[in-house]
């Protein structure tokens, strides 16, 4: 491993969390409306203009834009995040508690992707322009296409309505999850189906792979242990930024099943102009997603000797 590339990159990694908290905290403090106001409302409280000053005074909405961010992120470097305007519950613990269950849902999603795609997108490849391979595309083309809030309506109104086989609110529980990683691994796995299927067929009229046939090695083994092999740096990358982007993208999803994730909490907030909860919200999803970054560009290299990073 090339030391000076991993202090390169975790030097960026900072710049690019820093940047994007910049970018983050600016849209909070320009937004529309008003965070002191919407709390008073929603607290049954007169709104007079004393009462909202004093109150911004006490969620410290006052001052410059330049002013607040230092703040903010200086409470972020000793590890406070902050309190909820909309509870008054420090943001960390909150966080992180429902972040948990966030993983576990990606991850559970990612898997149940991956064990449906690359056998289909194997086949897919094997069988190229045949009707396994047509039927298989279809089913990728309708996967890819549905958002997951409509699959997940789809699959609450079959599974949970017409037949009540699981509850309409997901519990933590491992029946709890299913629907939910469903919603998510379908057009998930659409997307791994065509892309294992394009890299395999790639691998498969790669030079090294007519020189082993002319030499007579069996077509099985080509297969297996080469063409799969050098294949799987790129399902890496794949599995790696996915698992990234269901981190995010999961918060419509955990909000129609009432899952206990991350995104019940970042969708009440953004209701309630809760922005230290959407601040965040913002800093741990970036992290997490450049770490995983990172480590797939190094598990990438550990997998591909080929590839050198510097």
């Amino acid at each position: 491993m090339n030391r000076l590339y991993l202090g390169k990159k975790l030097l960026h990694l900072v710049f690019v969390i820093l940047g994007l908290s910049v970018i983050v905290f600016f849209l909070m403090f320009h937004a529309p409306g008003n965070a002191a106001t919407k709390k008073l409302q929603s607290q049954g409280i007169a709104v007079s203009r004393e009462v909202i000053e004093r109150t911004e005074r006490e969620l410290g909405l006052e001052g410059s834009f330049l002013m607040s961010y230092g703040k903010w992120l200086s409470g972020v470097l000793r590890g406070d995040m902050g309190s909820s305007y909309k509870d008054g519950k420090p943001v960390g613990p909150k966080i992180f508690r429902a972040m948990g269950y966030t993983l576990m849902l990606s991850l559970a999603s990612l898997l149940l992707s991956l064990l449906v795609a690359v056998p289909l997108g194997i086949l897919s490849a094997k069988h190229k322009d045949k009707i396994p391979d047509r039927l298989i595309k279809l089913w990728s083309f309708f996967g890819n296409a549905m958002p997951n809030f409509l699959i997940a309506i789809v699959l609450m109104y079959y599974l949970c309505i017409r037949f009540p086989i699981f509850s309409v609110i997901s519990d933590a529980g491992l029946k709890g999850i299913v629907l939910p990683a469903l919603s998510l691994a379908i057009p998930l796995g659409g997307r791994f189906i065509r892309q294992i299927r394009a890299e395999v067929l790639e691998q498969m009229d790669k030079p090294y792979v007519h020189g082993l046939r002319s030499r007579g090695v069996r077509p099985g083994y080509i297969f297996y242990f080469n063409i799969l092999r050098n294949s799987l740096g790129s399902l890496l990358t794949i599995a790696g930024l996915s698992f990234g982007t269901l981190l995010g993208g999961s918060v419509v999803t955990e909000a129609i099943y009432g899952w206990p994730g991350i995104g019940n909490i970042v969708m009440g907030a953004i209701t309630a102009r809760d922005y230290p909860v959407i601040q965040g919200f913002a800093l741990v999803i970036s992290i997490v997603y450049v770490c995983i970054n990172l480590l797939t560009d190094i598990g990438h290299s550990l997998l591909d000797p080929r590839i050198h990073l510097q």
